[in-house]
This record gives structure tokens, sequence and C-alpha cells, in this order.
């Protein structure tokens, strides 16, 4: 356990009367997703809601906050008054990248924030349109991209998510040259990708399911451990010959700094049941994400150890977002 208040720390603030565990939550809790309707973190924060809604007898009420690469709804959450009735999904990007990205911010990643659970992990995917990419697999994508006059271009929702310095660190060490194209999402990258205007993305495999099974995109590796459940005949990048790639997605429930520890403690536990229900796991899966479960200070060590890996990984990358 870091011995401070940190990104991921759980206080140990006593519980008053009002707010002891067995009286929580009393009236309906506000979830502020820091991203837009549709996405995968909207997607899977309603998933999870509905269920902490079914578990603790109260509403979940979902609130969208996009904005500045997730920022403005983490600032509303990290403003909220710390009685257990504001909280939300947090990203890796809100949590261990966007401290890399900006010289300001208007919250800090690590004060502001105490964790109740992961929440969800998935992994990325290297894709391209199947009309436009004649290569079958990883290495003699690798090959064919290496030929081409002008290089390739690589897709992603925006500059530092976790789609953007997986292509450019895949570029880097492939010997690719690579460019970066921004979008909004994948709803822009996959239309792009189909229509020859982009050539490849290596982006949240939520997003590109559909597309996958239809035939329409080929997928040469995801940057997962182990091979994904529901599409067991693509390979992890290991597999596919590019080692020491294993890069995911993984997004933690939080809630702000102070908010007493039996809350987070009965919010932990629900969370807890719902990871371990075969029924809601398998609606993760099919969305392409793992509902996942952590003590605090599991997540306090994990984040920590991905910051300092994605610090380096940003800079390298040269991204920035100011």
């Amino acid at each position: 356990m870091i011995p401070r208040r940190s990104l991921l720390a759980a206080p140990l603030a006593l519980a008053t009367p009002a707010l002891a565990q067995g009286e929580y939550p009393n009236r309906p809790v506000r979830v502020i997703i820091p991203w837009p309707p549709g996405g995968s973190t909207d997607v899977l924060a309603r998933l999870l809601s509905e269920q902490l809604t079914a578990k603790l007898g109260q509403n979940f009420v979902l609130e969208n906050r996009p904005g500045a690469g997730g920022n403005i709804g983490m600032e509303a959450i990290a403003k909220a008054a710390p009685d257990g009735y504001t909280m939300g999904p947090a990203t890796i990007a809100n949590l261990s990248i966007a401290q890399f990205l900006y010289s300001h911010l208007a919250f800090d990643p690590e004060k502001d924030f105490s964790v109740v659970s992961m929440h969800w992990e998935l992994p990325n995917v290297l894709v391209a349109p199947a009309s436009f990419t004649p290569p079958n697999t990883m290495a003699e994508f690798v090959a064919w991209a290496k030929t081409r006059p002008k290089g390739i271009t690589y897709g992603s929702p925006g500059i530092g998510t976790t789609a953007h310095l997986s292509g450019s660190l895949f570029c880097q060490r492939q010997g690719i040259d690579g460019e970066h194209v921004p979008f909004r999402g994948a709803a822009q990258i996959i239309p792009a990708m189909l229509s020859g205007d982009l050539t490849c993305a290596l982006d949240n495999l939520a997003s590109y399911i559909p597309t996958i099974a239809e035939g329409r995109l080929k997928a040469y590796a995801v940057t997962s451990p182990a091979r994904w459940p529901t599409l067991p005949n693509i390979p992890v990048m290991a597999e596919a010959g590019v080692p020491d790639f294993t890069l995911t997605s993984w997004c933690a429930w939080v809630v702000p700094t102070g908010t007493p520890r039996p809350i987070v403690d009965k919010l932990n536990a629900a969370m807890k049941a719902v990871s371990e229900d075969p029924a809601v796991q398998a609606r993760f899966l099919r969305t392409g994400a793992k509902c996942v479960w952590s003590t605090p200070e599991d997540a306090v060590r994990y984040a920590a150890q991905q910051r300092v890996f994605l610090r380096e990984v940003v800079r390298l990358s040269g991204a920035r977002a100011d």
C-alpha cells in the first residue's frame, strides 16, 4: 500500500453513523462517465451500473460528461462530495496516461481519487481492411508495410489513447514508417479503413468485433497475454512474431478521495459479486471486454506499474495534448 493519498489509495476515514455500511446507499447514486455515449467505456459502465442497482437496491443514474480526453468528467468526479453518491469509470487514459500528455490538469490523478475496484480489461487488436490489404499474417503485413512508398497510416480515437500509443510503439519496433491519424472514435476509423483512406488501426477490440466477424476487416493479432475467448483464431502478438508487446486497456471504478472506507468496501463487495456471475461475464465478453475485480490495494500496485511503462511509451511517441 502506498502510504500517502495517491491515485488509487483507499482512505481509512472513519464512517459516521449516517454513512454506516449497513445504511448505504439510501438514495440514488450518480455515475459520471467521462466519455461519449456508445463507446466501450459507456457500454461497460452501463452494464455494471445495472448490476449495482440490482445488488444495492438504489438506482445508479448515468451522466455522460465527455470532452478533453475524459478530463472534464474526471474533474467532476474529483470535485464531488466524498459521500459515496458520485462515482464513475476511470480508464487507463484518465489515470495512467493523462498526466504525461497535459502540462496542466484540473485534477490530480495521483491524489484526487480512491479506487473501488478494477472494472474491466480488454486488448487492442491490429486490424486492416480486407479489400485493400493483401497480407494474411502479421509477418506478411510487416513486410508489406515496409515496402509501401509512403509508409502506412494508423488511426486512433485521439492523441495519447492506447490505440495511438500502441500504433506508435508497433511501428517503431517493426521499423515501419507510420503516420498517426486521430479520429473521434471507431465509428469514424472503421469507415476510413473500409474506404481505403486509412491503412490500419491498433485499437480496442470491443469496437471491431462485428466488422471482424463480417470479414470486412482482417485481424492480425491482439495485445492481450492470451487469446481472446470469443475469437480464438486470432493470435496474440508474441505468437504472431511481435514479442514483448502486451498492452491492454483497463478501467477502474473510482470515487472522490475522502469517501469513507466502509462505503468503498461495500461497493467493492458488490463489484466482486458481479464479477463472479457467469452471466455477467458472458455479457462483458460479448462486448469485447472482461469483467474484472480487485482490491483497492492491488489496483494501486497495478496502476503504479503501468505509469512507469506508459510514461516511457508516451515519451517515445512524442504525444502531447495541450
